[in-house]
């Protein structure tokens, strides 16, 4: 099999192979990307792919905001958010003390 069919049944498998390999891995990598994305919402803690964290204040069509410190915030294009950390858990130095609560005074009437 020296003719053009004996290099075709070379190709086939090596192709099949970079697909199974490269481009299917590639692909659900991308689709699990644009879903956590698309899932992203006021609240949520963010890894930028500059290695920034910060807290999204505000989400729009292809951008977020995202404070990065306290009064700051940035426009960020939400392509380039890597990861969301925390999905709106509310943060250590956020949260407001609880008041504990008290029973209930019962007052009997004779």
């Amino acid at each position: 099999m020296a003719g053009p069919f004996g290099t075709l049944i070379f190709f086939v498998p090596v192709i099949i192979l970079f697909y199974f390999m490269l481009i299917r891995p590639q692909q659900k990598a991308m689709k699990a990307h644009q879903a956590l994305v698309a899932g992203l919402k006021r609240g949520d803690t963010v890894v930028m792919s500059n290695g920034m964290i910060g807290k999204v204040t505000r989400v729009e069509n292809d951008e977020a905001m995202v404070e990065i410190a306290q009064g700051v915030n940035v426009r960020v294009v939400k392509a380039m958010i890597t990861q969301v950390r925390d999905r709106t858990a509310v943060a250590a130095n956020d949260a407001k003390p609880v008041a504990a609560k008290t029973p209930a005074k019962t007052t009997a009437k004779s």
